[in-house]
């Protein structure tokens, strides 16, 4: 039976850190599957996967007459790889070494016809190895990727309602396999400096790419690093002047200079009184800054959140 769902539950990073290093290992292979066989989008957009009732996908993916889509379900726990024309295979995830995964996934894009080539080196981790000679990373705590997946879910319903207040250029609400994080980004229309690189293991064109306009960017990630706990992050590409001394909320909001924005420890969300509108409170003071800081026309920019059923008045 489904587990009853907890919109805002535990989740410790230290009890699952090792599923989570492998797993975002599971996520860099399906989603260079996707780069290989997707147009180029702005700010690498073709390449992040997307939150579901059931997990996370990569939507469809074109091979000529047909398509192709991957869905990692953390309900039943299986990575499903359907095609347009009624075919498919799964995998059953549990633990198993990355190489193994990396070899059971070529496999069945093989049999239906699917062969993809990719880079097999992973991205944006520092100390890694190929895909195909990692059995290092192999642990699977189903009832933390449920977790996961559930605060993924809920956070996903905050940023899309945040998303529907901003009028100019603003990203989907999508999952970076890259840097494991869900994340929303507003763009105030104006070119930035040229990003310096130095991403490990990826190439300095991309994001240069990626930060080729200014951004306020909001997301979560489940821990690791710096933050060795789960939490909410916002910042500003460009950095404006005054921004790690701008008063934001809620109060337990703070700047972490040696990452440059803005965290909230996802358990003061878990824990207030209201969550929902706690996190809200941390993504529009923390833009607010951004842009009065950078002196976007905010004005042009912003509208009223979106209401359900309702038109937006112009």
């Amino acid at each position: 039976m489904p587990h009853a769902p907890i919109p805002w539950p535990s989740l410790p990073y230290p009890a699952w850190a090792d599923t989570v290093a492998t797993l975002q290992l599971w996520t860099q292979i399906v989603g260079k599957i996707r780069l290989a066989r997707t147009p180029w989008l702005n700010h690498s957009w073709h390449v992040a996967l997307y939150v579901t009732v059931r997990g996370l996908t990569t939507s469809p993916i074109p091979d000529g007459a047909r398509s192709f889509q991957f869905d990692f379900d953390f309900i039943d726990h299986v990575l499903w790889l359907r095609t347009s024309d009624g075919h498919f295979r799964q995998l059953m995830l549990k633990p198993m070494a990355v190489a193994e995964f990396y070899a059971d996934v070529m496999i069945a894009l093989k049999e239906l016809g699917l062969d993809t080539k990719i880079t097999t080196m992973p991205c944006e981790i520092a100390d890694c190895m190929p895909f195909d000679q990692d059995t290092l990373h192999a642990s699977y705590d189903a009832d933390a990727v449920h977790r996961f997946w559930q605060v993924l879910l809920r956070t996903h319903a905050v940023f899309a309602h945040f998303r529907t207040a901003f009028l100019g250029k603003n990203s989907p609400v999508h999952f970076f396999w890259g840097s494991f994080d869900l994340a929303v980004t507003r763009f105030s229309g104006r070119k930035a400096p040229r990003h310096p690189g130095g991403v490990p293991h990826l190439p300095d064109a991309v994001a240069q790419e990626a930060y080729s306009h200014e951004v306020s960017s909001a997301g979560f990630w489940p821990g690791g690093g710096a933050i060795d706990y789960p939490a909410f992050y916002s910042y500003a590409y460009p950095t404006p002047e005054g921004f790690a001394a701008a008063t934001v909320k809620p109060k337990q909001a703070f700047y972490a200079k040696e990452l440059g924005e803005f965290i909230l420890p996802y358990d003061v969300v878990r824990n207030a009184r209201d969550p929902d509108a706690a996190l809200m409170e941390f993504l529009q003071s923390t833009y607010a800054a951004a842009a009065d800081l950078a002196k976007w026309d905010r004005k042009a920019l912003e509208c009223e959140l979106g209401e359900a059923g309702k038109v937006r008045v112009v």
